[in-house]
């Protein structure tokens, strides 16, 4: 049994935006994207196995479907619609993990040289930024960025969405085609929102650096899915980048595989409003038209420019000379300010000094009478308490001085009255202390008469013990 697999892709710079899964075979086309399908039916007839569906999303909701060829490493198609155009966003190119290793746990697109070693067999079935380096051809988007607003066009810069183009081919198709969008087909489809729109490529047999492989021609189907609707096929070739040729979406399906179609019930083919489809012809006609002319003009642009390089020779020398006399003259006249500016700044400088001078001058003599008009007061009252503080140190000294001289006769009587009671009541204190001076003397005299004697009692005996016998001590 075949399964499809459907990588629900996202660029999201917030994580967990996107996550990718496998379409179960109860489940049809690219699942979510259907939305970009006439009748959210896919086209028909892309039945190999190599054949890859993806649904392109961003910040988890649908950009565009692509349906991505594994063995060709660039996409079959893209399926879109067209949303307000945006300025132009720099480029930042992703891949997708999970075509290369389905079971890898990275479910979103990332920037490659972020992917390291983390997937298996990175490059084995889809296109790498290292396959286009040094081949001529950039990487140019089936899906332009530049019929796309913010969000959108942020989605088309996957490598999925990206086949090698020569930068002149590619700038051609984001040209022709966002012409045809803008002024042919939209202006011409009641509804906007049901204008679906299929970019594709057929590959060719050859290869980019023997792995990516070159498309032989380019084709847009429209088709407008609403009341007095049409669809129109066109198709560029490689080799004439200001080809632009319209064909019947029919037409274009004999293009491609066997079996191929496009549109449900081929967009209304037999209902559709030919008035409609003849106008868009018509702008298609005039755009067409108008790439053929800015192709003549750039032809003899190039006719032309060997002339202008010989001019251009012969006036180098005159115009290096005009070159020179007008830097001279700048640089005078450069001179010229700036000394100006040297005298001005010098005399402002001389004015600004004088005067700053002048003010501190002024601001020191103002302070100077300002502190002496301080003081004053201030010297007054110092005088004052100081005059008082004097006379009270005088009086002070008149009575210490009075006080002392009064006191030496009153002194002198009262010890003098004093003496007789103090005499007389030193008798009995003189006398205790005699008795106890003669009692102390008495006893001395007893304790050194009891120590000699003990003194010689003791000698005594210790010579009876020493010199004399024992045994004659016991008789």
């Amino acid at each position: 049994m075949k399964t499809s697999i459907v990588f629900l892709l996202c660029i999201s710079v917030f994580p967990g935006f996107c996550q990718g899964r496998v379409v179960r075979e109860d489940e049809t086309g690219f699942a979510e994207c259907n939305v970009f399908f006439p009748g959210q039916v896919p086209p028909e007839g892309f039945t190999e196995p190599f054949h890859v569906k993806i649904c392109q999303q961003y910040n988890k909701e649908p950009r565009f479907a692509t349906l991505y060829s594994t063995k060709d490493k660039i996409p079959l198609y893209s399926a879109f619609k067209f949303t307000k155009p945006a300025q132009s966003e720099e480029e930042n190119w992703l891949v997708e993990p999970q075509i290369d290793d389905p079971e890898n746990n990275l479910h979103e697109m990332v920037h490659e040289a972020n992917i390291g070693g983390t997937v298996a067999n990175l490059g084995a079935n889809q296109a790498l930024t290292s396959d286009y380096k040094g081949s001529g051809y950039e990487r140019g988007l089936l899906n332009p960025s530049l019929l796309n607003e913010e969000d959108f066009q942020v989605a088309t810069y996957t490598l999925t969405n990206a086949v090698p183009l020569s930068p002149a081919l590619s700038k051609s198709w984001h040209r022709d085609i966002g012409k045809v969008v803008e002024q042919a087909l939209t202006p011409h489809c009641s509804k906007m929102d049901h204008l679906y729109l299929l970019a594709g490529a057929i590959p060719s047999s050859v290869q980019v650096n023997g792995k990516v492989s070159v498309p032989e021609s380019l084709w847009l189907a429209a088709c407008c899915d609403a009341p007095e609707g049409w669809s129109l096929g066109l198709v560029k070739k490689i080799n004439d980048e200001n080809s632009l040729a319209d064909l019947t979406v029919r037409e274009l399906e004999k293009q491609l595989l066997p079996g191929v179609h496009l549109f449900k019930g081929n967009c209304g083919e037999n209902k559709q409003n030919q008035e409609k489809r003849e106008a868009v012809l018509q702008v298609v006609s005039e755009i067409r038209s108008g790439g053929q002319v800015e192709a003549s003009n750039t032809q003899e642009t190039k006719e032309s420019g060997w002339v202008r390089r010989v001019a251009g020779i012969i006036a180098t020398p005159f115009i290096k000379l005009l070159e020179l006399l007008i830097y001279i003259f700048v640089e005078l006249v450069k001179f010229v300010f700036y000394f100006l500016w040297l005298v001005v700044k010098q005399v402002v400088g001389t004015i600004l000094d004088g005067v700053y001078s002048l003010w501190n001058g002024v601001v020191s003599y103002l302070k100077a009478i300002s502190m002496v008009l301080i003081s004053i007061p201030y010297d007054v009252g110092r005088v004052i308490i100081n005059i008082f503080l004097g006379f009270l140190q005088i009086v002070q000294d008149v009575v210490s001085l009075t006080y002392r001289i009064l006191s030496i006769p009153v002194g002198f009587i009262l010890h003098l009255a004093a003496f007789p009671y103090h005499s007389i009541c030193a008798i009995p204190s003189v006398l205790k202390d005699m008795a106890t001076g003669i009692g102390g003397t008495f006893l001395l005299v007893i304790d050194a008469t009891s120590a000699v004697l003990h003194g010689f009692y003791y000698l005594a005996g210790h010579i009876v013990k020493r010199f004399v016998p024992k045994g004659s001590s016991d008789d």
